[in-house]
């Protein structure tokens, strides 16, 4: 997955939020838009000011988290104390068994996760099926392992977005577009009223969701949250077919300056990107 684009009413404050409570480092900022990322230049998240845009009404489709993968355990307790040390609270804490998470929202109420992976071979699998689940997580144990000071410095090398988590407005058309469509693999669906699909046997690297309701509209165009997501594709040949096969399917491509955006049957606008 690359980079997530948002759409913020106050672009100062977001990224302050962005910079000093997660993270991230301000890579390039021009204009109304800020872009942020990692000490190695990766990009995780832009930022798009538009100070008039309307409030995206509950109950619509759009962004139920984004989530930002750190590369170790010890990244994770120091994701932790950036977040407490900026006097900001978490809305969650969880162990998903293949995963440790912690879940707070940005100042304009857009979900993230931080959250780290266990190594593959410690995954299960139950009938077939990826086993997660929703713990509480070893918060002691996580802190526990950073055996140095927290140094106030930022992400590091290696973070990236892991996955990105929708609200739809029906699974079976999100599962038609996303498995269907662009060739993910479902890999979790005993959640009630979600889907989880992936690529390369990762647990999830679009997680979509039916909690706001069934049959929830889009937000009007331009609204606060979500402007698109990035799906990294290994290179022209598999993006030509993802293109083709939306297509085929119905769904309008639209060329972004020179980027190729595809819109999900629930108005989630995702870039189909290049490696």
């Amino acid at each position: 997955m690359g980079p997530v684009e948002l759409t913020v009413a106050d672009l100062d404050a977001q990224a302050a939020f962005y910079t000093d409570t997660i993270g991230l480092h301000v890579l390039e900022r021009g204009g109304d838009t800020v872009r942020l990322g990692v000490s190695d230049g990766s990009q995780l998240v832009t930022l798009v000011g538009r100070p008039d845009a309307p409030r995206r009404p509950p109950r619509t489709s759009g962004l139920f988290h984004l989530a930002i993968l750190v590369p170790s355990r010890p990244e994770l307790a120091l994701a932790v104390h950036r977040v407490t040390s900026s006097g900001r609270q978490f809305t969650g804490a969880s162990d998903h068994l293949v995963s440790e998470a912690l879940y707070l929202d940005d100042p304009e109420g857009n979900g993230i996760e931080i959250y780290r992976d266990r190594p593959r071979d410690e995954w299960t699998y139950d009938a077939g099926e990826l086993a997660m689940a929703t713990l509480p997580l070893d918060l002691e144990g996580v802190l526990a392992s950073l055996t140095e000071p927290p140094s106030g410095e930022g992400m590091t090398e290696g973070t990236r977005i892991g996955h990105v988590h929708l609200q739809v407005a029906a699974i079976p058309a999100a599962e038609a577009f996303y498995v269907g469509a662009l060739g993910f693999e479902p890999t979790v669906r005993r959640l009630s009223g979600a889907l989880f699909v992936a690529a390369g046997g990762y647990h999830h690297h679009v997680g979509l969701n039916t909690w706001a309701g069934q049959a929830v509209p889009a937000p009007p165009l331009g609204s606060l949250g979500l402007r698109t997501f990035t799906i990294v594709l290994p290179d022209g040949a598999a993006r030509e077919r993802a293109v083709a096969a939306a297509t085929e399917a119905g769904l309008e491509v639209l060329d972004d300056a020179g980027r190729a955006v595809v819109t999900d049957p629930s108005g989630n606008r995702a870039v189909l990107a290049v490696a």
